[in-house]
């Protein structure tokens, strides 16, 4: 909701600024579509130059990021905390075989089942599951440390690959002032081929190519860079779900009581989505 607002808050400052100061808007509404169609075309055959069909997928689901925010939200983060909370008393009590139904075969899990949302992330679900598949086949034998770095690695490549479509379109925004450019110089070329003309309309020419410029500069700045930056910052926002799920799998290998545990879980959860001491504690009385 956020980006549509700016997005129009952006388009009416900017094109009601040049009209209140006397601006006239015909002549950039004329130029607007071919100087879209250059620019535009320009930047989707870089894109396809430059990125794999996977890479294309993902670059669209960034932007649905941009719109839809955060997956994750307080009761989410809770769920987390509760579903292996419960994995790990579990362990704990019964032993590593009593987990192993549940973590080879989570979708028909009665514990995985009772967090739908959770069970969608498949990454998350990974993490978790082949996280204590190594301490079930292990017999309890591993090095928590060890433990940690695998989830780490895990953790790590996971980012890489998710943060990819956000520097693919800061890549593109920093090139669109260039294709702008671009435009503006093949409606120069146009122009000296009316030098002929009379000045007026070699004033409407030039003036339609130095939006190709304008436009490369506003989507840039305005547009396409903000969108990554947002997009950068969804995509960090969702991924603090695993290290939660870190902290607690590595923090019970140590062999910290439970409290500790999720203490140490709940309070490395950004403010805006962390549940309160009592909010977990008193969630897991009832579990």
């Amino acid at each position: 909701m956020l980006a549509i607002i700016g997005i129009i808050v952006l388009l009416v400052m900017v094109f009601g600024g040049f009209a209140i100061t006397g601006g006239n808007l015909a002549p950039v509404m004329k130029a607007l579509p071919a100087e879209m169609l250059i620019i535009g075309g320009a930047c989707a055959g870089a894109l396809i130059i430059g990125n794999s069909v996977n890479d294309l997928k993902s670059l669209w689901a960034s932007l649905m990021k941009v719109f839809n925010g955060p997956q994750y939200g307080k009761q989410d983060y809770l769920d987390c905390i509760f579903l292996v909370a419960k994995l790990m008393k579990m362990m704990k009590i019964d032993g590593p075989v009593a987990i192993e139904p549940h973590i080879e075969d989570p979708d028909n899990s009665i514990i995985f089942s009772e967090y739908p949302k959770l069970l969608k992330d498949k990454t998350l679900i990974h993490l978790i599951c082949d996280t204590l598949r190594l301490v079930v086949v292990s017999s309890g034998t591993l090095d928590p440390h060890a433990v940690e770095e695998v989830m780490d690695n895990a953790i790590k490549n996971h980012h890489h690959h998710n943060i990819k479509p956000a520097d693919g379109l800061q890549g593109l925004a920093d090139a669109l002032p260039a294709l702008g450019i671009v435009a503006a110089v093949l409606g120069v070329v146009k122009t000296m081929g009316s030098i002929d003309k009379p000045p007026a309309i070699l004033g409407g020419m030039i003036g339609s190519a130095l939006v190709g410029t304008f436009l490369g500069v506003l989507l840039a700045y305005g547009l396409v860079g903000p969108f990554a930056n947002r997009a950068r910052q969804v995509i960090e926002a969702d991924a603090a779900i695993y290290h939660v799920v870190k902290q607690m799998i590595i923090a019970s290998l140590h062999g910290h009581p439970q409290p500790l545990v999720i203490e140490a879980a709940r309070s490395g959860i950004e403010h805006s989505n962390q549940p309160s001491f009592a909010e977990v504690f008193d969630g897991m009385r009832g579990r």
